[in-house]
């Protein structure tokens, strides 16, 4: 048996292989009978079974494209026609040739795996500039597409790719870009947000947004090499770990400077809290967007690294002056300049003398081994050096030799230095940048990797977990067992098949009382921050709309340095700026969560790093007002770009309503509301939770018993009329 199928010129389809005949016997009009897939085009006969007929007329060449089953119906369909030449070819792609357009666009490559076709389409306008780009629009789309109750590894939820109108442009820490889907992690919403080179590449190649539809029926990659975009056989490298995978797939497209974004065993495998790996090192982990891919097959995109940049704004002079400015503002900007010599290392050992350095599994907030691990320590020890992302004076990436690994490869960020550091009771600096190699080349999220392992080091600890469940010992510290957990993870063998469900799932089966020790929000990992000693930050994860997260508020507006900024953005007076700068206090936090989700829903949609703007705000909302302008052609103002920050929110709300979240689901683990913080300047603090949540709910114009939007607020928002996948009206208060 075999069987084939036929599209229009320019595109093939159904690798493995593809049989390109030249048939100078076929004349005039030749019928031919094959067993066809769905939606062949041209069928002229109804014959049961998928059976159907294709006329060719005058036509001294064709190519057809077979996916056999054995090897034997070759040499009898050449027999069968006369055909005097059969060439076998490694790869049947579809192929779509991109475009570019000044501005922002919208330009968006609809990829059906399914029916392994490609074609592009243009974003609506108005929903466009509701939503911005990047994040926002990929909200939107998810909104419009995704079926109420679906699983997330159904072929029915789209993987999206989305940059912003910034990326890719000559502008401050431009090199952002998003994955959306319904996450497999929590169940709602879904996306990660990654820098790098990849996404600029991906809007150079004449793309805003990919949307990847069904499922592969064998394993693929996209290559976007000269605009021209191709599904092809990713039989070589499916199985692979992330970095053989990149040199497999540089090496398929004939690119050495290509960007990739791939997916290793830990997507393969579908583990809940896979990522994906750009570049070997600029991670879009959370939520695991990686297992999405996984499941559909894909595993991973290859964009040529020869385009010319071509982000050409609408008012180019105007955008100049603009950029001008803020890269001035970044460049000399104090914070910022931390992170250019040590990277987001550097605010541990601060973070640990504040009591804000999460310790064995969120237990307490000082390390004993802190220097050990520190950003000097680790600079000492594997001599790290600067690496930028896209059009980025900060520098904060590190990258690293290790003589283990014999090669150059990204360093650590502050949130695996935690992660898999003090949070699992380890002070061995060396063995962090080793996991986090391994985490990387297996494509797994490192804060839910390193979350899981301390929970189960604790579970351990306390005998609800033995060796016996384990298959090792497991105590506080042991990186060479850390190491052994995470391989089995990311191939799902043993007892990492069950840890590869995420704390929350493998507590709910385990029981024995282990969902008291396993730390998430809405069933995501918690990140490395201390919410018993930055209440900020506590109300930040129990509210965000992707479950436990940093980068959904990042509300370093609270901190004393920034007062005069707080003062201005949140309109507070001193007695109520003294509060807000209290980080023990829960008084004023909900407005800075408030404002910073905002801005930092419009940092991800208008895909722009964080950094030069809440991190620091070293770039003021003026000045990125007036470049966006600038480069689209609009004429918003700051209040209208922190509008659309409160739209992206509450629709995301609103999707994750539809899964039926509530104000439930705004929660944080039990330790953090009745255990008091052991040790550090804030010993004895609880997360008084529901004084944040009321008022939070107040400034949001949420009902404050369901913590749904109200109608009169999405109204205002310009979210009431719009038409979505299941959506039921009546769940609105």
């Amino acid at each position: 048996m075999w069987t084939w199928a036929s599209i229009a010129p320019g595109r093939t389809i159904f690798p493995p292989r593809s049989i390109s005949l030249s048939a100078s016997g076929i004349e005039g009009s030749k019928p031919m009978h094959a067993i066809l897939p769905p939606s062949t085009p041209k069928q002229t006969s109804d014959k049961p079974s998928g059976s159907a007929t294709l006329q060719f007329f005058r036509r001294r060449s064709i190519n057809l494209h077979l996916l056999p089953l054995d090897e034997k119906p070759f040499k009898d369909f050449k027999a069968a026609l006369g055909i005097k030449k059969l060439k076998i070819e490694n790869n049947a792609e579809a192929t779509y040739r991109g475009s570019w357009m000044a501005g922002f666009e919208g330009k968006v490559i609809v990829i059906d795996l399914e029916r392994n076709s490609i074609k592009g389409v243009f974003a609506d306008k108005r929903h466009l500039s509701l939503f911005l780009g990047g994040r926002g629009y990929a909200s939107f789309l998810l909104y419009q597409m995704v079926k109420r109750g679906i699983d997330a590894f159904s072929p029915e939820n789209p993987l999206i790719f989305g940059t912003g109108p910034f990326t890719g442009a000559i502008w401050p820490s431009s090199s952002r870009f998003v994955v959306a889907a319904k996450s497999p992690a929590t169940g709602g919403l879904g996306y990660a947000n990654a820098g790098g080179f990849f996404g600029p590449y991906m809007r150079f190649s004449g793309a805003d947004f990919m949307i990847f539809k069904g499922k592969a029926r064998y394993p693929v990659f996209i290559s976007i090499i000269n605009e021209e975009f191709r599904i092809r056989s990713a039989a070589d490298a499916w199985g692979k770990t992330v970095y053989e995978a990149e040199k497999i797939l540089k090496e398929e497209v004939g690119d050495k400077r290509a960007s990739v974004a791939c997916i290793g065993p830990a997507g393969e495998k579908k583990v809940r809290f896979a990522s994906i790996i750009c570049d070997e090192g600029r991670v879009a982990a959370r939520t695991g967007m990686g297992a999405v891919m996984g499941s559909k097959l894909v595993k991973g995109i290859v964009v040529s690294g020869e385009s010319e940049i071509k982000v050409e704004p609408k008012n180019p002079e105007r955008f100049r002056r603009a950029s001008k400015e803020a890269f001035s503002k970044v460049v000399n900007n104090p914070i910022l300049g931390g992170f250019g010599k040590y990277g987001t290392s550097i605010i541990l050992l601060p973070k640990n003398d504040g009591g804000d350095l999460p310790t064995k599994n969120h237990y307490d907030g000082v390390f004993d081994g802190a220097y050990e691990i520190s950003a000097e320590k680790i600079h000492k020890l594997l001599g790290i050096v600067p690496s930028s992302c896209f059009s980025c004076p900060v520098r904060c990436g590190r990258k690293l030799k290790l003589k283990s690994k014999g090669e150059e490869f990204e360093g650590m960020e502050y949130e695996t230095i935690a992660s898999l550091g003090s949070n699992c009771g380890n002070s061995n600096a060396r063995s962090i940048a080793e996991m986090n190699y391994i985490c990387n080349d297996l494509g797994l999220d490192t804060i839910s990797t390193g979350v899981v392992i301390a929970w189960a080091m604790e579970c351990y600890e306390k005998g609800l977990l033995t060796k016996e469940d384990l298959g090792l010992k497991l105590e506080w510290g042991d990186h060479e067992a850390m190491k052994e957990i995470i391989r089995i993870i990311a191939y799902r063998e043993g007892f990492g098949d069950l840890l590869a469900e995420g704390v929350r799932r493998a507590s709910k089966k385990i029981g024995r009382s282990t969902e008291r020790y396993a730390m998430h929000v809405k069933s995501l990992e918690i990140p490395m921050q201390q919410p018993r000693t930055v209440k900020m930050f506590a109300l930040g994860h129990a509210t965000s709309n992707r479950g436990a997260d940093h980068l959904y508020a990042l509300p370093t507006i609270c901190y004393p340095w920034f007062r005069e900024i707080a003062r201005k953005q949140l309109g507070l007076s001193d007695e109520e700026l003294d509060e807000l700068n209290d980080l023990d206090s829960w008084k004023k936090k909900a407005k800075a969560v408030v404002f910073s989700e905002n801005i930092c829903a419009v940092a991800d949609s208008l895909g722009l790093c964080k950094f030069p703007l809440v991190e620091s705000f070293a770039v003021p909302i003026t000045i990125l007002v007036e470049g966006y302008n600038a480069l689209v052609g609009s004429n918003l103002t700051s209040i209208d770009i922190l509008r659309a920050g409160e739209r992206i929110v509450n629709l995301e709300r609103m999707f994750n309503v539809r899964e039926g979240f509530s104000r439930k689901d705004d929660l944080l683990p039990e330790r953090f509301l009745a255990e008091r913080l052991p040790s550090g300047p804030s010993k004895g603090s609880v997360v008084e939770l529901n004084h944040m949540l009321e008022e939070y709910y107040e400034l949001r114009g949420w009902d404050p018993s369901s913590g749904i939007p109200r109608k009169e607020k999405l109204k205002e928002l310009d979210l009431d009329r719009l038409k979505e996948s299941g959506f039921n009206a009546s769940l609105l208060p």
